[in-house]
């Protein structure tokens, strides 16, 4: 049985498990496992294999966006529309092959966001593309050329109507795929290699088509969830250290309503640990302790974008908005645009530090882009390595002095479009 065979069969067995005091160890006992061979089957083949083009681009600029989403939904759209690149645009799907980078620029930062090509269901996880699949279960080889012909025929890269009656009616969508769709050697789509990329981002922007409903937003949720990225979540407080000896110990600050010391040390028992100290700072589930052991889980915001919003109702649209981390917007119309941009500076996180020679006006011109909460230790490494050490003092004006200017020193805590000047020893 391999790896795929085992992961199927352990999600069927903990969605007929029922849930309750009595089937916690087993469920917890079957998740461990199920993290176990999910890791196993995104560790990299060690079969020797031909050198591939390269898909990841340079991080450059302030930040990173990673546009994720499926295919057709209007994320090379989105990225003509936001950034100066011309990223290519059809009305077929997996128009987008790799990866294109565009700047986004935004209050004096350079944002670079990431127009990647759309996943499809099961691209965390399978190692066969969906078409070969649908090829090897048809009954007749006469239909096996044709279907091989749509796919390979360069000049089927315009969508061609499915003949009446060649095709069951589950296979007339590889029609519509162009000939220059990829076939991945590893996950559906390269799916893969896209949410690789994605662990790489600061800030995740899930394109869906408002026309779909919540089905797209659920099946992105599980891919991404598959592969270790946790969606606007905080990465649990739990101290984790193994040790050489002393057996496992367990120790909370809090009340544990999902865990308990039997089905911690069930659990680690499972990844082979049996030395261990453990302490719960909050209650956590099951499955966040299995993040912590596992140790390379990735914590990101996420920012649900619906697009289409002028093929629906006002009552849709306005239930959409109100989700929480979700914008509506509409690439066709160009609405709501600019709302995006704000949700997407706010969920960066970025402040905007202006500086200021003595005896002359601050330089609004060229600002300081840093993470919230950066301090003017932060502010001079920024501008070079050797200021900090020769540091003496600094005088700022802005929403984080008392009074104008304020008199500070290396560990001052510097707000949005707050104006520096630093004094030499």
């Amino acid at each position: 049985m391999g790896i795929l065979e085992k992961i199927s069969e352990i999600e069927k067995e903990i969605a007929r498990t029922q849930k309750n005091k009595a089937t916690e160890y087993h469920l917890g006992l079957l998740k461990a496992k199920l993290a176990k061979y999910r890791a196993q089957l995104l560790e990299p083949s060690k079969s020797a294999s031909s050198k591939g083009e390269g898909f990841d681009v340079m991080k450059s600029g302030d930040a990173r966006v990673a546009l994720i989403g499926f295919p057709s939904v209007g994320k090379s759209t989105f990225l003509s529309l936001m950034t100066s690149t011309a990223s290519e645009a059809a009305s077929y799907e997996f128009t987008t092959l790799t990866c294109i980078p565009g700047v986004i620029e935004y209050k004096g930062a350079n944002i670079q966001l990431l127009d990647l090509p759309g996943i499809i269901e099961g691209a965390a996880q399978a190692r066969r593309d969906l078409g070969d699949r649908k090829i090897k279960s048809l009954p007749h080889t006469t239909i096996h050329l044709q279907v091989l012909e749509l796919r390979l025929e360069p000049a089927s890269l315009v969508p061609q109507p499915c003949p009446a009656g060649l095709l069951p009616r589950s296979l007339c969508h590889l029609s519509s795929v162009p000939s220059h769709a990829p076939l991945p050697h590893q996950g559906k789509g390269r799916g893969r290699q896209v949410i690789a990329v994605a662990r790489t981002a600061d800030v995740v922007i899930m394109m869906l088509d408002a026309t779909k409903g919540e089905v797209q937003r659920s099946l992105l949720e599980k891919e991404l969830e598959s592969v270790g990225i946790r969606l606007n979540k905080h990465k649990p407080n739990i101290y984790f250290k193994p040790r050489k000896g002393g057996g496992v110990s367990f120790n909370s600050t809090v009340t544990l309503t999902q865990c308990s010391e039997k089905l911690v040390q069930l659990i680690l028992h499972e990844y082979k640990i049996f030395n261990a100290e453990v302490l719960f700072r909050e209650d956590c589930s099951p499955d966040e302790f299995i993040d912590v052991i596992v140790g390379n889980r990735v914590y990101m915001p996420c920012l649900y974008v619906y697009n289409k919003i002028d093929q629906i109702s006002m009552e849709e649209v306005d239930r959409l908005a109100r989700k929480p981390n979700s914008v509506v917007i509409s690439c066709g119309m160009k609405l709501n645009l600019d709302y995006l941009l704000e949700m997407l500076w706010e969920y960066l996180a970025l402040t905007c530090i202006y500086t200021k020679k003595r005896g002359q006006r601050p330089d609004f011109t060229d600002a300081i882009i840093l993470r919230k909460g950066a301090s003017v230790e932060h502010v001079c490494h920024r501008i070079h390595r050797s200021l900090a050490s020769q540091f003496k003092y600094a005088l700022v004006w802005g929403t984080s002095t008392k009074y104008s200017p304020q008199r500070v020193g290396l560990t001052h805590t510097m707000e949005h479009e707050d104006v520096i000047q630093i004094v030499k020893k």
